[in-house]
């Protein structure tokens, strides 16, 4: 294992190399400290006196010391070597990127028109004689970079009178202290400095030890500052609002009009944190229930359930508090919401909540109403603007009822509960897919339409894989896009050879899950939260719902067959496991992220001249009736919704 992670960091080093070189062939430089003029260096000693050194505090490495109890998980450090004649000390200094950028744009000469960047490390290389004169009496200092990874498990207690939330507070204290299972080091380090620094991080032959090159957590350049002339960012493709909620009062009156998809972050994220904040104050609603597995850490969302509660409702939050990374954020926001009066409850032990629900009840004229909220990803408005996600909005009973018993399932999950149109994990997942592909090996041997089309982020379940195999040497076609791990081989003669597998990786991080079948012509889609892994079908709580919305569910599809014919961003998974780039040949050039922004766009744009055509048609036809006339204006209504149907081959 460690093998192949030097090899992948050894890849990782060209590719970053290749960068720099494609940077300043267009006159980006991403320097060190050797590579600067003599005035850049002034400039730059003057801005690490005042804007960096106060924010450093060296760490003296002595035998006394315990290093591995000041270190901070994933935080860059530089380790220096001070010699004085025979004699050898260590010192480590924190990156401090806390407090100042990764990266610091270095005045030029008019001019010259280079942009010239360099990075807080090699600033503090460059100025360690400031920074260590006075205390140190050295002939040489050396430095070299390192970062430290902690043991991200944690134990949770058995202990009965500690609640959940206890327990989880504790757990993630553990990880403050947890022992480091991985070091990766500059790879100029001397041996010296390397065994000395295990020794006191308490590293053995059994963690991971990897030779890296001069930066840690690279994680840092997706804040690189953009320099360079426009053609060398991606475009703006600035979020939309939804057609669908024009000319409602409410989001309510939007939702029971119609049912609603959203698809993140071409839709602006501001209708669902909108939704909720109508919800806090309408008189009207009654409850607010909700899932919660990662919320921004300022969610607009989490303050509108607060005041909801302030302005009298029911509000009901199930936190999952094993969101991995995400527990203290939860944590602390469980708190905040049981202070402010919310019913907060953590699920079953054992079952992870990982299901994207929000259901809203309402008293109207007809008793009480029901909308729901099914969704593939988080209520969290931050990952909303760089994940792809669906989110669909409904009111329909059908579906609104079986979330309130998901919600049921959720508090009582050994409770009898039946589901006809949700596909619910842990409770009939399994059974529900393979009957649903089971279907299609049946059409397929009985001559009729078959096919299935599936997008998630992992395929790694060996029952799910070998039913999907089983299809394809029943002659079912069964085209998958796995940005992930996937275990399915493709095209393996009289096993998967009517399979293929694509991944697109691009500027949004793809997320939803899809899985469309074909059922002899009236194909049916799903969308979910879950992806198909053990885990997610057999140990989580996960939601699918069937798209019933027509309209919605060839949008669903020409979605996804956008990203089928996607030649940019696409790569093949083949079983050689090249992975090589999907071929254009003479075709255009299709970025599937874009053209999904232009399809979606246009077809807001569509749905707009419809409703303002509709309502012009029912004020024409209020006049008509005024002065007798009886032409009725439907007909021209089908005919006008002809003409400004959104052509898919057109758009894309």
């Amino acid at each position: 294992m460690q093998t192949k992670a030097m090899k992948l960091n050894e890849q990782f080093d060209n590719v970053y190399t290749e960068l720099l070189n494609e940077m300043a062939r267009r006159r980006i430089f991403l320097v060190n400290e050797t590579q600067l003029l003599e005035p850049q260096k002034k400039w730059l000693q003057k801005y690490f006196h005042k804007e960096i050194k106060p924010h450093i505090t060296p760490l003296i490495m002595t035998e006394e010391i315990d290093v591995l109890q000041f270190l901070k998980d994933e935080y860059a450090y530089l380790s220096v070597e001070v010699k004085k004649g025979e004699e050898t000390l260590y010192v480590l200094l924190e990156v401090p990127t806390d407090h100042s950028s990764r990266f610091i744009m270095v005045p030029e000469q008019k001019g010259k028109g280079r942009k010239t960047i360099i990075l807080i490390d090699n600033v503090i290389r460059l100025c360690l004689d400031e920074l260590l004169k006075g205390v140190f009496d050295y002939d040489e200092i050396n430095c070299y970079s390192m970062k430290m990874t902690r043991d991200a498990e944690y134990d949770l207690s058995n202990e009965v009178e500690f609640s959940l939330l206890e327990q989880m507070s504790e757990g993630i204290e553990q990880r403050l202290t947890a022992m480091p299972v991985r070091f990766v080091y500059e790879r100029g380090m001397p041996t010296e400095m390397l065994d000395y620094l295990c020794r006191k991080l308490q590293i053995s032959n059994y963690d991971s030890m990897i030779a890296g090159g001069r930066y840690q957590n690279f994680k840092d350049f997706i804040a690189f500052p953009n320099v360079g002339r426009d053609y060398l960012e991606n475009k703006p493709l600035p979020p939309f609002t939804s057609a669908a909620f024009d000319g409602h009062a409410s989001a309510f009156d939007a939702i029971k009009a119609q049912d609603i998809l959203l698809y993140y972050p071409y839709h602006t994220f501001d209708h669902i944190t909108e939704f909720v904040r109508q919800a806090s104050f309408d008189p009207k609603v009654r409850s607010i229930r909700i899932n919660i597995y990662r919320v921004a850490k300022n969610s607009k969302l989490m303050n509108s359930l607060i005041d909801a509660v302030h302005n009298g409702k029911t509000v009901t939050v199930v936190v999952e508090l094993q969101a991995r990374f995400d527990e203290e954020a939860n944590i602390n926001w469980s708190k905040r919401l049981v202070d402010a009066g919310v019913r907060v409850t953590f699920g079953a032990p054992g079952l992870k909540i990982h299901s994207k629900l929000l259901l809203i009840s309402r008293r109207e004229d007809d008793g009480i109403k029901y909308y729901a909220h099914i969704g593939t990803g988080n209520f969290h408005e931050k990952t909303a603007r760089i994940y792809t996600d669906f989110s669909l909005l409904t009111a329909k009973q059908e579906i609104t009822q079986e979330v309130r018993d998901v919600f049921t399932y959720i508090e009582q999950p050994y409770r009898p509960v039946d589901f006809q149109q949700l596909i619910v994990s842990p409770k009939n997942s399994r059974d529900s897919l393979y009957a649903l592909i089971d279907r299609e090996i049946d059409n397929a041997n009985s001559g009729l339409s078959s096919g299935i089309t599936l997008k998630v982020n992992n395929l790694v379940d060996k029952g799910l894989i070998n039913r999907l195999y089983q299809a394809s040497e029943a002659g079912v076609k069964v085209r998958a896009i796995i940005r992930g791990m996937c275990s399915l081989i493709p095209g393996l003669e009289g096993v998967s050879s009517n399979i293929t597998v694509t991944s697109i990786v691009d500027r949004f991080l793809e997320h939803p899950r899809v899985s469309i079948f074909e059922n002899g012509g009236t194909p049916e889609v799903y969308i979910s939260s879950a992806d198909w892994m053990t885990r997610n079908i057999d140990r989580r709580i996960e939601v699918a719902t069937p798209i019933l919305d027509p309209t919605i569910r060839e949008q669903v599809i020409n979605l996804i067959d956008i990203q089928l014919r996607d030649t940019v961003k696409a790569r093949w998974i083949d079983k050689e496991m090249s992975n090589t780039y999907v071929p254009r040949g003479n075709k255009r050039k299709i970025r599937s992220q874009v053209e999904i922004y232009n399809y979606l766009k246009q077809c807001e744009k569509t749905a707009r001249k419809l409703q303002k055509y509709s309502a012009s048609s029912m004020k024409n036809a209020q006049k008509s009736t005024e002065k007798g006339e009886t032409d009725d204006p439907a007909q021209t209504t089908v005919e006008e919704r002809s003409k400004t149907r959104v052509d898919l081959n057109t758009n894309v």
